[in-house]
């Protein structure tokens, strides 16, 4: 039985080799989108919603995206969190000193998921596993057992079709 299989059961040591296997690469992810201060909390949030949301999981459609998309969805939480305390606890700023703004980058982040999500499933994932999984093509190949050409078709066609969308 698959470690896929064994999670959507509730065998809880398929968790703990979920973590194994995927914990750097959501650590990873989540550090590219988060403030270091925020990143342990994230991992812990996505873990705990993976084995809370397991039910809903289906084996054959794979664990690293699900667990990814997880990760950024509890990743743009944490942003909007942190945004809405500061603004609740900073006095205005005004943009000319360089403040960044959280609430556009936010947006930008809901265009590009809204945007993933009307791309067909296979560019999907090659670039979900590109971007956030931060896997070369050749990596991209490797894990989804497709040729290379294939993933390069897959992430060329999915950039293009994003840039439309976008």
């Amino acid at each position: 039985m698959t470690l896929e299989e064994r999670l959507a059961q509730g065998d809880e040591a398929a968790l703990g080799e979920c973590y194994a296997a995927l914990g750097p690469l959501v650590r990873r992810h989540a550090g590219r989108l988060l403030p270091a201060h925020a990143v342990d909390d994230v991992v812990q949030l996505v873990f705990l919603e993976v084995w809370r949301s397991r039910g809903r999981f289906d084996p054959a459609r794979g664990l690293e995206p699900w667990v990814l998309a997880i990760a950024r969805r509890r990743a743009i939480d944490q942003l909007r969190a942190e945004a809405r305390h500061s603004r609740r606890s900073v006095p205005l700023v005004e943009d000319a000193i360089g403040v960044p703004d959280a609430a556009s980058a936010v947006d930008a982040a809901c265009d590009v998921r809204d945007a993933l999500a009307g791309l067909p499933a296979p560019q999907r994932q090659a670039l979900v596993l590109a971007h956030y999984g931060q896997l070369t093509q050749r990596e991209i190949a490797d894990r989804l057992a497709v040729p290379l050409g294939t993933v390069k078709a897959r992430t060329t066609r999915g950039m293009r079709r994003l840039r439309d969308l976008l």
